[in-house]
């Protein structure tokens, strides 16, 4: 891996881990476009603890909260929503415990299970704007997370590790149906990931697999970081907003568009 492609794929990683179009499915369409063959899990890994950062870095303020909620050692609020957290976290810890090896298969499709994916995020948000509005004229905006919500929403972050199905795509809008405000799905959608992302590091790191695995230098781990980390920065306040003013529906045609090159690419 160059100087060059790290950079690429750290701010590929980055935007698209936000904005509801699949950063898995990007990844796989930059390799097949620039001809990236390596599959580095250090690489990843950094990567993607870089956009964990990000979204510590974006809402340090409301998790200062919930930290400080959580040692009161009562139940209230803050405890309440980080236990909707981790119940979320259940049906991907069941994946990555019993399905593993299938998910490992599917990113060795393809574009053929990129493209595929690809339509399936932009059916499920278009579906929940056309909801969502719906239910906006007849209940209030701001409804907060509950525990059906926070269920599942968390099966749809455990089926969104098929490349191409966006994980926040398909948080979010699992979220959106289930009635919940816009400004408190994308909120859970950022925090709910950052448990299981920090332990997949964590376990790579004390298997030992982390540094056995890596073929790509100190500059490139940290030209991916960084480009990672910026670019997740980024596309974590944008997609705030973005969330907040209703504009889903524009990502779900981008995804239409990619879905459709892919198929094509694919095809001939």
């Amino acid at each position: 891996m160059s100087w060059f492609e790290a950079i690429i794929l750290g701010l590929i990683q980055g935007l698209t881990e936000f904005l509801p179009v699949s950063s898995s499915g990007h990844l796989i369409i930059a390799k097949e476009l620039f001809g990236i063959e390596t599959h580095d899990l250090a690489f990843e890994v950094v990567v993607h603890a870089a956009t964990v950062l990000s979204t510590i870095i974006v809402f340090r303020k409301y998790i200062w909260e919930l930290l400080r909620g959580l040692f009161k050692f009562k139940y209230n609020e803050e405890t309440k929503y980080i236990m909707m957290i981790l119940v979320s976290m259940i049906s991907v810890m069941i994946v990555g415990l019993f399905f593993k090896d299938f998910v490992e298969k599917l990113f060795g499709s393809g574009l053929i299970v990129v493209g595929a994916a690809l339509l399936v995020t932009s059916s499920l948000l278009n579906i929940s704007e056309f909801l969502k509005r719906r239910k906006e004229g007849q209940e209030q905006q701001d409804r907060p997370i509950g525990w059906k919500a926070a269920i599942w929403m968390g099966v749809a972050q455990a089926v969104a590790v098929v490349p191409g199905l966006s994980r926040s795509g398909s948080t979010i809008a699992t979220g959106l149906i289930c009635g919940v405000g816009r400004e408190h799905v994308a909120k859970f959608s950022f925090l709910m990931v950052l448990i299981p992302v920090l332990g997949e590091a964590f376990l790579e790191l004390v298997s030992g697999e982390f540094a056995a695995s890596s073929t790509a230098g100190v500059l490139q781990l940290s030209l991916g970081f960084v480009a990672a980390f910026l670019s997740g920065l980024f596309a974590c306040k944008l997609m705030i907003n973005i969330v907040k003013k209703a504009r889903l529906k524009w990502f779900a045609l981008y995804c239409s568009a990619v879905a459709a090159a892919c198929l094509i690419y694919n095809l001939f």
